[in-house]
């Protein structure tokens, strides 16, 4: 794209800050952004975007190993939430381009989880199953495992008819090319 993604703005915002908000406002017990390429020109951007109580709230990590995929910012951010609660029940994985991602979609999918028991409670939009989504503990094993470009998605095979969904239309939006984020701006 020729930028971050992460620091492309929407409505008032950048798509980062819309992330950040919508964990903060959630029902989680931590919350945790996880950097990679070009962090240098992101973290100042997150942490002056964010209400002086907020930055406590939500703790930032810089992934060294960013330029082997997404697996290693997932193993990363995993790991380092085991250390702080090693009975960690669940995990929620979301992307920050995804703009419509609400702290109601959030509490939605971890409601479900809780009143499921589901290994994997995802996101239904576009025909598919995605992130944001809320994974169990038994799929830790599973996260930590991924390796190179492949996301969380990579695991749902695994737990074929075993994976509970909220609807999130929206979620279809997501920011992957110029053309995307030059659709999303038309978006009322």
């Amino acid at each position: 794209m020729g930028q971050p993604k992460q620091l492309l703005r929407f409505r008032g915002k950048t798509l980062l800050e819309h992330s950040v908000s919508a964990a903060l406002a959630a029902d989680a017990t931590h919350r945790l952004a996880v950097l990679g390429a070009r962090f240098d020109e992101i973290l100042p951007v997150r942490q002056a975007g964010l209400p002086e109580t907020a930055e406590s709230a939500i703790e930032t990590m810089v992934n060294p190993d960013w330029d082997e995929g997404m697996a290693s910012s997932i193993r990363l951010g995993l790991r380092h939430l085991l250390e702080k609660e090693p009975e960690l029940p669940a995990v929620a994985v979301m992307l920050c381009d995804q703009p419509f991602v609400t702290p109601e979609l959030l509490n939605q999918l971890l409601d479900a989880q809780q009143q499921t028991a589901a290994p994997i409670v995802a996101s239904a939009y576009g025909g598919t199953l995605g992130v944001p989504a809320i994974f169990a503990r038994e799929t830790f094993p599973q996260l930590l495992s991924l390796h190179g470009d492949r996301g969380a998605k990579a695991i749902f095979p695994n737990y074929a008819g075993r994976i509970a969904s909220v609807p999130f239309p929206e979620g279809a939006i997501d920011i992957d090319t110029l053309e995307d984020y030059r659709r999303l701006t038309f978006v009322v």
